[in-house]
C-alpha cells in the first residue's frame, strides 16, 4: 500500500485467492493441502488488511464506524449460510468443492472490483520495505499460534511442543521490540502506534474479543453433534440463530457508534454478550432447542457491537500515513486472539474430558468449562473498554457518500 496502487493489490490478492483455491481443492495428500492453505492465507491476509485500511482512507475517520457497519453487513451471511452450504457440500459432493466454489465468487467479484473501486495513490512512497520486520513478525505469529494450538493436542499447556514454540515466538517478539527501537519505529509495525490510547485499548479488546467470540464457535458444532447427536447439517442449522442475531444489529451499529460513541456501544454489547454466553454454561442434552436458539440469537446480536466499534476505534486519531501499519497490527492481534481463544477453549474441554471417564454426563462438563472460559474473557474486555473514547462521530466531519460501497 505504501509503494503501489491499493486497487491493483486488492484485485491481485483476490485473483490469487481464487487460483490457490483450485490448487487446494486438487490436493491429493495432507502435506500438499497444508502448503496451498498456507499460500491461500497469504492472499487472505492481504485482502482483509487492505479492505479495512482502504475503507478508512476513503470514508475518513469520522465516518468509519458507519461505513464498516454497512460494508461488513454482507459478511454476516458467512456464518449463517457458510456452515449450511459446507454441510451440504461435504455430504452431497466432496470436500474439494468447498474450495472450488470460491472460483465462481472470484469470477463475479473481480469485474465488479475493477469497475467500482477507485484507484489509490501509494500511501508513502518514501518508505522502504521492512523485510526483516515482515519475516520476524511472520515467524513470531506462526510460532505462537502453532505452540498454542499444540496445547489442545496434549490437553495441556505444559507440554514440550507448546513450551518450545511459544517460547520461540516470545523470543522473536523480544527481538522485534529491540529492532523497532533501533530503527526508531521505521518498521512494518511501529510500536509507537500503541502509544495512542485508543489503538492500545482497541487492539487489546480485539485480542480478547476474538478469543471469547471465535473460540466457542469451534466447540458449539461439536457440542451439538456429541451431546445432542446432531448431524453435520443439523449442527450448522442450529447455529443460524446466532448469524441472524448478527444480521439484525449490524446495519444499526454505525448509527449507534455515531450517536452514543465507541465506548458506550462496546460496553452495552459486552453486557448483552454475557447474557447470551452465561446460559451456555448450564445447557444439557435435555435443554430445549428453542431456548438454545434464543440464547444464540442474543449472543449474535452483540458480536458486531464489540468488534466493529473496537476496529473503528483503533484508527481514531491516527495520521493517514500510519493506516497501513495500523492495519498490519490489527490483523496480527485478531489472528493471535482467535487462535489463542480456540486453543485455550479446546484445551480446557479436552483436558476436562481426557481426565475423566468418557461418559456423556462428564463430557458435558468439559463443554461447560469451555463456555465458562469464554464468559470470563468477555468480562475482561470491560477493562480495555474503559479507555476507549466517548467521542460521538455524528456531525464531526463531512458526510461520506456510501452509495458506491
Amino acid at each position: 500500500m505504501n509503494q503501489f496502487n491499493g486497487k491493483k493489490i486488492f484485485i491481485g490478492a483476490v485473483i490469487a485467492f481464487g487460483a490457490i483455491s483450485i490448487a487446494a481443492g486438487m490436493s491429493r495428500d495432507v502435506s500438499t493441502f497444508i502448503v496451498f492453505r498456507l499460500l491461500q492465507g497469504f492472499s487472505a491476509g492481504i485482502i482483509t488488511t487492505l479492505m479495512f485500511t482502504l475503507l478508512v482512507k476513503t470514508a475518513g475517520q469520522e465516518n468509519i464506524g458507519r461505513v464498516m457497519a454497512i460494508v461488513s453487513t454482507p459478511m454476516i451471511f458467512g456464518p449463517i449460510l457458510g456452515p449450511v452450504i459446507g454441510g451440504f457440500i461435504v455430504q452431497g459432493a466432496s470436500w474439494h468443492w468447498i474450495f472450488y466454489i470460491n472460483v465462481f465468487i472470484v469470477l463475479i467479484t473481480v469485474p465488479l472490483m475493477m469497475r467500482s473501486i477507485p484507484d489509490f495513490e501509494p500511501f508513502n512512497k518514501d518508505s522502504k520495505l521492512d523485510l526483516f520486520g515482515i519475516v520476524n513478525l511472520s515467524l513470531m505469529s506462526a510460532a505462537l499460534i502453532y505452540g498454542i494450538t499444540k496445547a489442545a493436542d496434549y490437553a495441556s499447556f505444559n507440554n514440550r511442543n507448546t513450551i518450545i514454540w511459544t517460547g520461540t515466538g516470545l523470543a522473536l517478539a523480544a527481538i522485534y521490540f529491540v529492532y523497532n527501537a533501533i530503527r526508531s519505529n521505521q518498521t512494518v509495525l511501529p510500536l509507537n502506534l500503541f502509544a495512542h490510547k485508543n489503538y492500545l485499548a482497541s487492539s487489546s479488546g480485539l485480542f480478547l474479543a476474538n478469543a471469547a467470540i471465535l473460540g466457542p464457535m469451534l466447540i458449539l458444532p461439536l457440542f451439538f453433534q456429541s451431546i445432542l447427536h446432531f448431524t453435520a447439517i443439523q449442527a450448522a442449522l442450529a447455529l443460524i440463530p446466532q448469524g441472524i442475531g448478527m444480521l439484525v444489529t449490524r446495519p444499526l451499529l454505525g448509527r449507534w457508534i455515531d450517536k452514543f460513541g465507541v465506548k458506550n456501544v462496546v460496553m452495552a454489547s459486552l453486557a448483552l454478550s454475557l447474557i447470551g454466553t452465561i446460559p451456555l454454561i448450564f445447557i444439557t442434552g435435555q435443554t430445549s432447542m428453542l431456548w438454545i436458539s434464543v440464547v444464540l440469537f442474543i449472543r449474535g446480536t452483540s458480536v458486531g457491537g464489540i468488534s466493529i466499534p473496537l476496529t473503528s476505534g483503533a484508527y481514531s486519531g491516527l495520521d493517514s500515513k500510519q493506516l497501513p501499519e495500523a492495519g498490519v497490527g490489527i490483523t496480527i492481534v485478531e489472528n493471535l486472539g482467535s487462535s489463542f481463544g480456540s486453543a485455550v477453549i479446546a484445551t480446557v474441554v479436552a483436558a476436562y474430558i481426557h481426565g475423566l471417564q468418557p461418559t456423556a454426563a462428564l463430557n458435558l462438563k468439559g463443554y461447560h468449562a469451555g463456555f465458562l472460559v469464554s464468559a470470563v474473557v468477555l468480562a475482561l474486555i470491560f477493562v480495555p473498554s474503559l479507555f476507549l473514547t466517548h467521542k460521538k462521530t455524528a456531525n464531526s466531519g463531512p458526510a461520506v457518500d456510501t452509495s458506491s460501497l
